[in-house]
């Protein structure tokens, strides 16, 4: 089979005379076998070659086919930086990779579905076998007096049943621990914004407080203010630390979350929307069932009665505003726990043209949950327009944005509502994507995430309930190859979001997906194998066919009207796994033939992956100049969560979070052979200076003394455990 199908890449001919890849034969056409590959296996033959082909034209890169002649699964670390087994002995136990946390919802996992691995009965909820311990004051501070002069407090609502401390001095000497000493001991957030929101419980406050003599002789202590405004006061008339992060977009109000959660939110489009896709489906079952057992044309008999039976949806889509998505521009994937605003915010200013929220569920976002609702906030560097050099019809670049949400659900109601809250209440987003393959027990048994890979019907009902009442933000997908690797449905999907069914595609027109991404695994492979390109090409090449199709019908009395397509009538179609290098991305987009790529693990890995594909070259970054992206994080995370205990121990935790992947960077300068492998572990070995020594040991206890560089030391009930020890990271898909 294999030669058949180099047989005739080599024979069929394309239009501009360029040999047709293996990738770019119809889909129905290729025979998938289940092969027992593992991750480690070498790529491809046939792709290597016409790799190796293409290398031979551009000299900068040589060696692309030595990736074959590899050890299996090891980095081609040169002689003089490996480490003699024997020089290992009595160090701390090696944190093995788990990937599957990459792209993860935090939560209990059963790989196998039949809760075998004890008979201990799992707590129920996200994120339950995994605990970072309590870092907060031993005493502490009101917030009536957190934001306020000492002399001038806010009134405290408790009064006297309060048990918070109410006295300044005796919670800056007894009820927190000492001003940090990094970063010079001045506060990071008030250096560059010229005002912290943390108030008094800021770990630096002594860089931004004064002690003033009054006219009576009395010394108070007062907060410095250098930002020319005033704070934003909360219902307990202190600031509202969340809401004054300065250059922080997306907030929403707590009115609103609260109105949510007391189900006083009107959803009226929503729910007539919603109560017309109800009455289809009825009507479509109804009479799908009434001829399923009569003898004749059954499917031309259902589709009359549904026609005769079909009334007007409520409403139309709204016009949508156009998207772009381009070899300029490289996006950063939907990373739960790992995508953060401070690590998207880095990844930006490195070259990263779009980026996604972390996953947020449907129904906690309907509830007002805040944690769901913090997820959709970004910085404002996130809502400048991508690079574009391209010509798109009918793009309007001035309005474009960076950052995207994206939501899981299991129900058509749930994500229909929740698309709606969105547009209302976050007016700083680019797209909304629909969660359609994280692999995780907790969500796929609900019935969201990749169980849509195999409920089509419920799925098209989700993107045209969403389509239809999200204003102007278009609506995409992310998804995987399918359930099983024996049996994918990823053309089917697409064909359902591209056309939509039989039954509803003459009336209603596509469901007005405008992009789509495509993992290049099953749920059930995880990141045990590599990622099959070959197959995301052979669905980059429906896609194409459908554009193809779309032109073949525009200004023509056969359109669709323009309202339900994708915008600018043309669907987009991005590829994600395993890009580790310029070199993966670049091909990847010209064998594939993708719009773009979406970058995951590379990112966390190497976040100057972007600027590497920006110069169309390596980066060989030192030791001190990756410390500077550590150092960076934390400022960010301060700024972000805030520079109080709370808030750095939520920053260390996150940071320790990115060095249990950004550990396994093995620099360019050590390497035998290009490119390097996602999927290579690189053994024992020392860097070229103690620093990068550092920074490559697997062992968290080293991870955490890089934190003390930028945060202090860690707090006594802080507590950190690498997540391979647990289950609760699994991976989103």
């Amino acid at each position: 089979m294999t030669d058949q199908v180099a047989q005739n890449a080599t024979s069929d001919q394309s239009t501009n005379g360029r040999p047709v890849s293996p990738i770019e034969e119809p889909a129905a056409k290729r025979q998938r076998v289940e092969e027992s590959t593992t991750a480690e296996a070498p790529v491809d033959q046939n792709v290597t070659a016409q790799n190796g082909a293409a290398t031979q034209d551009n000299g900068s890169i040589k060696k692309l086919d030595d990736r074959d002649n590899r050890d299996k699964g090891y980095a081609p670390i040169k002689k003089e930086y490996l480490i003699d087994a024997a020089d290992l002995r009595g160090q701390a136990e090696e944190a093995p990779a788990d990937d599957d946390a990459a792209e993860g919802r935090e939560g209990g996992d059963d790989r196998d579905g039949g809760g075998k691995r004890g008979k201990k009965k799992k707590a129920k909820g996200q994120n339950t076998e995994r605990s970072f311990g309590k870092f907060d004051d031993a005493l502490p501070l009101c917030n009536s007096r957190a934001f306020s002069p000492e002399f001038s407090p806010r009134e405290c609502r408790f009064g006297d049943r309060c048990r918070l401390c109410h006295d300044i001095r005796q919670y800056l000497a007894e009820g927190r621990r000492g001003d940090v000493e990094t970063f010079e001991g001045k506060c990071p957030v008030f250096s560059q914004h010229g005002r912290c929101p943390s108030g008094w419980k800021c770990r630096f406050v002594r860089s931004h407080m004064e002690e003033i003599t009054r006219a009576d002789g009395r010394k108070e202590l007062v907060l410095v203010d250098k930002s020319g405004r005033d704070g934003e006061t909360n219902e307990d008339g202190g600031a509202d630390v969340d809401d004054a992060r300065p250059d922080v977009v997306n907030i929403v109000p707590m009115s609103v979350k609260i109105d949510m959660n007391r189900k006083r939110l009107d959803f009226g489009d929503a729910e007539k929307y919603i109560a017309w896709m109800d009455a289809e489906s009825k009507i479509n079952q109804k009479n799908h069932h009434r001829r399923k057992d009569e003898a004749g044309e059954e499917e031309t008999a259902t589709a009359e009665d549904n026609r005769a039976q079909y009334v007007d949806p409520p409403f139309l889509p709204s016009e949508k505003r156009r998207l772009y998505f381009g070899r300029e521009t490289p996006t950063l994937a939907p990373l739960t726990t790992q995508g953060n605003l401070p690590f998207r915010r880095l990844c930006v200013e490195l070259g990263c043209q779009l980026t996604y929220s972390e996953m947020a569920l449907g129904m906690p976002l309907l509830q007002g949950v805040k944690a769901d609702w913090t997820l959709m906030k970004a910085h404002t560097s996130e809502t400048v327009p991508p690079t574009y050099t391209s010509t798109v019809p009918l793009y309007d670049h001035a309005r474009d944005l960076r950052f995207g949400a994206q939501i899981s659900g299991s129900a058509h109601w749930v994500t229909t509502k929740a698309a709606s809250a969105l547009a209302r209440f976050c007016p700083h987003l680019r797209l909304i994507d629909l969660n359609c393959g994280c692999p995780i027990d907790m969500v796929y048994k609900s019935g969201g995430g990749s169980a849509l890979l195999e409920s089509h019907g419920k799925l098209e009902r989700m993107i045209r309930g969403m389509n239809a009442v999200s204003g102007e933000v278009p609506i995409t997908a992310k998804i995987r190859t399918g359930v099983r690797s024996s049996r994918p449905t990823a053309p089917t999907v697409i064909d359902r979001l591209a056309f939509g069914s039989k039954e509803h595609r003459a009336r209603l027109g596509a469901p007005g997906c405008a992009a789509i991404t495509l993992h290049g695994r099953s749920r059930e492979q995880r990141y045990t194998k590599l990622a099959d390109w070959g197959y995301i090409g052979e669905c980059a090449a429906l896609i194409r066919a459908h554009n193809a199709t779309r032109d073949a019908l525009a200004d023509t009395a056969a359109e669709p009207d323009a309202r339900t397509q994708a915008a600018a009538g043309r669907l987009f179609f991005l590829g994600n796994g395993d890009c580790y290098s310029h070199v993966d991305y670049h091909r990847n987009i010209d064998e594939a033939r993708v719009d773009t790529v979406m970058i995951g693990r590379g990112a966390l890995v190497k976040p100057w992956l972007f600027e590497e594909i920006e110069k169309g070259q390596y980066l060989d970054k030192s030791a001190s100049e990756r410390l500077a992206y550590i150092e960076k994080f934390a400022r960010y995370g301060l700024e972000a969560w805030g520079s109080d205990e709370l808030g750095l121990g939520f920053t260390r935790r996150f940071l320790l979070e990115w060095l249990s992947f950004a550990h396994r960077y093995v620099p360019i300068g050590l390497l035998e052979r290009l490119p390097p492998s996602i999927n290579e572990r690189p053994p024992a070995y020392r860097g070229r200076n103690d620093l990068e020594t550092l920074l490559a040991s697997p062992n968290y206890k080293d991870w955490i003394k890089i934190s003390e560089m930028f945060l202090g030391p860690c707090h006594p009930g802080f507590q950190f455990m690498p997540k391979h020890k647990s289950n609760s990271y699994e991976a989103e898909g």
